[in-house]
C-alpha cells in the first residue's frame, strides 16, 4: 500500500465523532498534566507538606482520576458519550478552580473546621469525577467511530493527541508558575476545559456503527460489570476496603499490620477474573511510570539543582511520544499486542537507571526520553489488546476497567515515591537507591506479564474476544 493510499484510508477510516472527542482531550490532557507537573512542588513548597505526605497525596491525585474511570466507562455506556463528556468538562472545570482556590479567603471557614490534609485530599480527589466520564468516552469514541482498518492507527492518533496535552500541559505549567502563581495554574486550566463543555455540545454527535448494541440498562451495565471483575462478591468489597484503609492511613495515625493487606490481595486474586488479573499485574507498569510526575520534581530540586525548572523538564516525555508515536507504531507493528506490553515495560523501567548512574537535568531529561519510547511501545497496543477484548456494546465498561492499573499505581506510587525519596534520600543519603528501586519493581511487572502470556495465552484470548 502506498503512502497516499495510506492516508486516505486515514481521511475516510474516521467519523467526526473521532475528531472531535480526540480534540477535546487535548486540552484535558493539557489542564490535568499542567496541574499534576505542578502538584508536588506546589503541596511540598508552598502548602508545607512532607516528603511523604507529598508522595501521598499527588498519588491520591492521579490514582483517582483512574481508578474512578471503571464506573465511568460503565455510566458513559448508560448515559451516551455525548451527555457523559459535555458533563465531564463542566465538573472538572469547577474541580481545576476549587484546587486554584485551596488558600482562598472564601474557603477559609471550610479550611480552618478540618485538618489541612483531609481538606486538601478531598479537594484533590474532585477532578476524578470528570476525568473518570472523559476517558472511557474519548477512547469509546475510537473504537466505535474508527473503521477496522484503521482502528490500531486510530488509538496511536489518541495517543499522539494525549501527549499533544501532555507535552503542553507542564509546558504551560511552568509559565503560570512563572508569572502568574502556582494557584494560578489550575484556574487557566478551569477556563479550558469549560470551553471544552462548549466544544461538545456544538459539534459533538453520538457515535454509532451498523450493529451495534441499544444503550444497555442499568441492570446489564452492572451485569457487565460483574463479568469483567470476576467473583464482584468478593473483588469490590476488597478493593474498596484495601483503598479506603489506604487511604485513611493519610488522615488518621495508625498503621495497618501487613496481614491485612495480604489478606485483602489474596482475596482480590482469588475472585478475579483473567482479565483483571492482567490488569493487577500491569499496576506494577503505572507505579513506574507515575514516578516522573511524584518523585523527579522534588528530587530535581532536591539533588541536581534547586533553581532548575522541573515543570519543563517533565515536557520531555508528551514531546518524545508526539514526535516518534507513529514511527515507532510502524517499526512495532509485527510484534503481538501483549509482548510489545512487555516490552515497554520493560524499557520505561530501565530508564531510570540513566538518572540513577548521572543525576543531572540532562540525565532526567534523557530518562525521560527512554521512558517514553517504552510508553510509546505499549500503550496503543494496551488500549488496541482490550479493546479487542470488548463484546459489542460493553467497550465503555472494557475501556473503564482499562484505566484500572493507572489508577492503583498512582495510588500505590504515591507511597512507595513518597517512602523511598525519604528513606534513600533524607535518611540514608544514597538518592541513587531511589531509581534503583523503582527499576526493580519494573523489571519484576514484565516478568510477571510474560508468565501470564504463557500461562493463560494472551494471543487466542484476543483473537476469540
Amino acid at each position: 500500500m502506498t503512502f497516499s493510499e495510506r492516508l486516505q484510508e486515514i481521511r475516510t477510516g474516521f467519523e467526526r465523532p473521532f475528531w472531535v472527542a480526540n480534540i477535546t482531550e487535548i486540552f484535558e490532557r493539557l489542564s490535568y498534566y499542567g496541574a499534576f507537573a505542578s502538584l508536588a512542588l506546589y503541596l511540598q513548597e508552598k502548602l508545607n507538606f512532607s516528603t511523604e505526605q507529598t508522595g501521598t497525596l499527588t498519588g491520591l491525585f492521579g490514582g483517582m482520576v483512574w481508578f474512578l474511570a471503571i464506573f465511568g466507562g460503565a455510566a458513559a455506556d448508560r448515559l451516551g458519550f455525548r451527555r457523559a463528556l459535555s458533563l465531564a468538562y463542566l465538573i472538572l472545570a469547577v474541580a481545576y478552580f476549587l484546587i486554584g482556590s485551596i488558600a482562598a479567603p472564601w474557603l477559609a471557614p471550610i479550611r480552618n473546621a478540618v485538618p489541612l490534609s483531609l481538606f486538601v485530599g478531598v479537594i484533590l480527589i474532585l477532578p476524578a469525577l470528570g476525568v473518570a466520564l472523559v476517558k472511557p468516552c474519548v477512547v469509546g469514541t475510537t473504537a466505535r467511530a474508527s473503521k477496522e482498518n484503521v482502528r490500531s492507527i486510530g488509538y496511536s492518533i489518541y495517543y499522539t493527541m494525549v501527549n499533544i496535552g501532555g507535552a503542553l500541559g507542564p509546558l504551560f505549567a511552568s509559565w503560570s508558575h512563572r508569572h502568574l502563581g502556582v494557584e494560578n495554574v489550575y484556574r487557566v486550566a478551569a477556563i479550558g476545559v469549560f470551553a471544552m463543555f462548549f466544544v461538545v455540545l456544538a459539534f459533538f454527535r453520538e457515535p454509532r456503527k451498523a450493529g451495534d448494541a441499544p444503550p444497555p440498562s442499568i441492570a446489564a451495565v452492572a451485569r457487565n460489570f460483574c463479568v469483567v471483575v470476576g467473583k464482584a462478591w468478593l473483588v469490590l468489597p476488597a478493593l474498596g476496603i484495601a483503598l479506603l484503609l489506604r487511604i485513611s492511613m493519610f488522615f488518621l495515625p495508625y498503621t495497618i499490620p501487613w496481614w491485612v493487606w495480604l489478606a485483602l490481595l489474596g482475596i482480590i486474586l482469588a475472585g478475579a477474573s483473567r482479565f483483571l488479573w492482567f490488569l493487577l499485574l500491569f499496576t506494577g507498569y503505572w507505579i513506574v511510570f507515575w514516578q516522573q510526575y511524584i518523585s523527579l520534581p522534588g528530587y530535581i530540586h532536591n539533588y541536581i539543582n534547586s533553581n532548575a525548572d522541573a515543570e519543563l523538564i517533565l515536557v520531555t516525555d508528551g514531546l518524545t511520544v508526539i514526535c516518534l508515536t507513529l514511527a515507532v507504531n510502524y517499526l512495532t507493528r509485527k510484534i503481538p499486542a501483549f509482548q510489545a506490553v512487555i516490552l515497554g515495560t520493560l524499557i520505561t523501567s530501565l530508564s531510570w537507571l540513566i538518572l540513577a548512574y548521572h543525576p543531572t537535568v540532562w540525565g532526567a531529561v534523557l530518562s525521560l526520553f527512554v521512558l517514553a519510547l517504552g510508553e510509546i511501545i505499549q500503550a496503543p497496543r494496551y488500549y488496541e489488546y482490550i479493546s479487542r477484548l470488548a463484546p459489542p456494546g460493553q467497550q465503555g465498561t472494557y475501556m473503564g476497567f482499562a484505566f484500572l492499573p493507572i489508577g492503583i499505581g498512582s495510588i500505590i506510587g504515591g507511597w512507595f515515591g513518597g517512602t523511598i525519596v525519604h528513606r534513600f534520600g533524607e535518611v540514608q543519603h544514597q538518592p541513587a537507591l531511589i531509581w534503583w528501586s523503582v527499576t526493580a519493581v519494573g523489571i519484576a511487572t514484565a516478568v510477571l506479564l510474560w508468565i501470564y502470556d504463557k500461562a493463560v495465552g494472551t494471543g487466542a484470548a484476543a483473537t476469540a474476544k
